[in-house]
């Protein structure tokens, strides 16, 4: 009898000690706002040889776009990294600003909208540079 409340002790020790490692490992490790230069070497690594001519940082550093020629590269944090897409720069400037955040129609179904903040110090599109809007 004894032996089977040690173990039964134990197998609850055990649960709960797994219960307690799954819920700590949900918990995502914080990530830094995004500067130009982070933005630079996020995107050389799915990008490389690409050159970026312009960056816009979203207004909570969770996201970019970074103008390649006719192309726009989209940054944007999913969890505690960060994720690449990319789609033409003419549709990235007609992206409708709704609630505070430019959002983003994708043609990859496994990531089909991005939303990234904007705000007023940092407005989309950029209005800074007449070449931008080009």
């Amino acid at each position: 009898m004894n032996g089977m409340v040690i173990q039964l002790l134990g197998s609850a020790v055990a649960v709960a000690a797994m219960v307690a490692l799954a819920a700590w490992a949900r918990i995502p490790r914080a990530t830094p706002p995004l500067d130009e230069a982070a933005v630079r070497a996020l995107l050389d690594i799915d990008y490389p040889g690409e050159i970026v001519e312009d960056i816009w940082i979203a207004a909570d550093g969770a996201g970019a776009i970074a103008r390649s020629g006719d192309r726009a590269l989209v940054l944007s944090r999913l969890g505690d990294s960060w994720v690449t897409r990319d789609l033409s720069w003419s549709a990235a400037l007609a992206a409708p600003i709704q609630g505070g955040r430019v959002r983003l129609r994708l043609k990859d179904p496994s990531a089909p909208r991005l939303a990234l903040a904007v705000s007023g110090v940092n407005p989309w599109p950029p209005q800074g540079d007449l070449e931008l809007a080009a």
